[in-house]
């Protein structure tokens, strides 16, 4: 076969250009300094209170929607529950010291609604799970580190669930402001960021579309519940959750902003999706899966409304906004908090249901909560990107800059920050645990991740923070203990603290050093000690 000179050259250039930016890409990240990022910048990790605190029924604390689910016999991997979790609940002390070690100048974490407001507004505020959160924020500012508070991270006392059918019902709109304001009223002179709602869009989704996540509801073909319809119940939960939202950032603003001067968002998982084909209707596809996620969420509390094209597709079922609430939901976040784990393939259902990859248009896609369309991970047999321990969480750098990029402009670049990026691997059953803390891996991950906010920032995206999840290993949801974000290694047995070579890492990038330099021994590793089951006073 004879290849023309014009070919021959052409494919030459592209495997120049191909060369060109993985070289540039690799010295990125090779030279990836924190100097790059703005002064004022906060560097920290991520946590939730059901899913690292433990202490379930102590000092006072009523059940959660969590506490209860993850007692239902085959819902959590290997039967796992977070009643002792990491037992950040008496080591709380330990692991501020631990965020001091790496150099973190700040700390995202959740206020456990069960621990603090047990009975919601009919029950006594819980003193002791106000004085537990109390001296958790002032040992944080002693060690220098910026408390980032989140109300609720997809639990909430269970007696909400059973009396009204949690946040199916309006009335979580008024239970959840006045936990706000106990929280604010608090713990506000000390606390200047905080976010409503954890990713409210990911919790309608497990929670009412699959049915995976308390309270279990779902109907076919998305899950097999006892109750449930995946094509409205999440539409309503969410409806509930952007009020409930609204009307604490405007007691927020109103009563406790103008005297404290902190700020108030929302946080948003949020991928990024590539159209699986070349063509229009796939391109189209992958814009309307980011308006059926992120968008669902953020085009309220930013424009007022809904995206009009889930309108279009959703017509009635999708509820609307009286004219006193789009006034009360519009502008109500003074920024936005974004999750991100990776990026996925996006595939038209609306023109097209043959099967691709292994999925089928017919499996979901064919309805209208998520936009006729469905995600995928594979194109021709390839991974979009390099797997990590969960299914759907492949490593593509680009993505985050392409987030960044779309929110910034969507949104007239309100300043956002990364509330969530980690990388996921698997409790291998054979390995011991020093070669599960040599993780390469992760470290590579953040190292491409952050050098691509960099890119973003660059061009102008105001980005003004970044967490890890997590800073150590915990309850992860339904895969329980199987899967690792953490940068510290929990002994599941002795609940021991050991840094892994993420977690030096990360020390080595906040402090400018060289990760083979002496600073990397510098780490704490925390054994369990007696005085760890107690408070201690300040």
């Amino acid at each position: 076969m004879k290849i023309s000179s014009t070919n021959y050259f052409s494919c030459l250039f592209f495997l120049c250009l191909l060369l060109f930016v993985f070289v540039n890409s690799f010295e990125e990240q090779k030279n990836l300094k924190k100097s790059e990022f703005p002064d004022g910048f906060l560097f920290g990790t991520t946590t939730s209170a059901y899913q690292i605190e433990g202490g379930f029924l102590e000092d006072g604390k009523g059940l959660s929607n969590w506490d209860v689910f993850s007692h239902t016999n085959g819902r959590i991997n290997n039967g796992d529950t977070g009643d002792i979790a990491d037992d950040h609940y008496h080591r709380f002390q330990e692991d501020v010291e631990l965020m001091h070690s790496i150099g973190l100048n700040s700390y995202r974490f959740s206020i456990s609604w069960s621990r603090v407001l047990p009975r919601g507004r009919f029950g006594k505020v819980n003193l002791a799970g106000v004085t537990f959160y109390n001296k958790l924020i002032d040992s944080l500012l002693l060690k220098g580190i910026t408390p980032f508070v989140t109300l609720n991270h997809h639990d909430h006392p269970h007696e909400l669930e059973e009396k009204y059918g949690g946040w199916l019902n309006p009335v979580m709109q008024e239970e959840f402001s006045y936990f706000a304001q106990i929280c604010f009223a608090s713990f506000g002179d000390r606390v200047k960021y905080w976010t409503t709602i954890n990713e409210p869009n990911m919790f309608a989704e497990m929670a009412y579309v699959r049915g995976v996540y308390p309270p279990a509801r779902c109907s076919p073909p998305f899950g097999n519940c006892s109750a449930g319809n995946s094509d409205t119940e999440p539409l309503v939960a969410m409806h509930n959750m952007l009020l409930a939202h609204a009307k604490a950032a405007k007691l927020y603003r109103e009563h406790f902003q103008p005297k404290h001067g902190g700020f108030i968002g929302i946080v948003v998982h949020s991928f990024m999706y590539k159209p699986l084909r070349n063509n229009d209707f796939d391109r189209d596809a992958a814009n309307r899966a980011v308006l059926f996620t992120a968008a669902w969420v953020f085009d309220p509390l930013v424009h007022g409304d809904y995206p009009q094209e889930m309108r279009k597709y959703l017509l009635d079922a999708l509820p609307r906004f009286t004219l006193d609430e789009r006034k009360l939901i519009k502008d109500s976040i003074d920024f936005m908090g974004i999750n991100h784990y990776g990026t996925l393939y996006a595939k038209d259902c609306i023109h097209s249901s043959c099967v691709c990859s292994n999925s089928s248009c017919i499996a979901g896609g064919d309805h209208p909560i998520h936009g006729y369309l469905i995600t995928l991970a594979e194109k021709d047999g390839v991974s979009i990107g390099e797997p990590t321990g969960m299914s759907r969480f492949f490593v593509v750098p680009n993505g985050m800059e392409e987030i960044v990029d779309y929110m910034k402009k969507r949104y007239h670049n309100k300043p956002m920050f990364v509330t969530e990026n980690g990388y996921a691997s698997l409790n291998p059953t054979t390995a011991q645990a020093d070669e599960l803390q040599n993780d390469t891996k992760r470290v590579e991950f953040h190292k491409s991740y952050l050098a691509s906010l960099a890119r973003a920032i660059r061009k102008g995206a105001d980005v003004r923070g970044y967490f890890i999840w997590s800073l150590m290993d915990n309850f992860e949801w339904t895969s329980g203990y199987e899967l690792k974000f953490g940068l510290y290694y929990v002994d599941r047995a002795t609940l021991n603290r050991v840094p892994k070579l993420s977690a030096k890492w990360y020390t080595d990038f906040l402090t400018n050093n060289s990760l083979n330099g002496e600073e990397t021994g510098k780490l704490i590793t925390f054994k369990y000690s007696s005085q760890a089951n107690h408070l201690s006073d300040k």
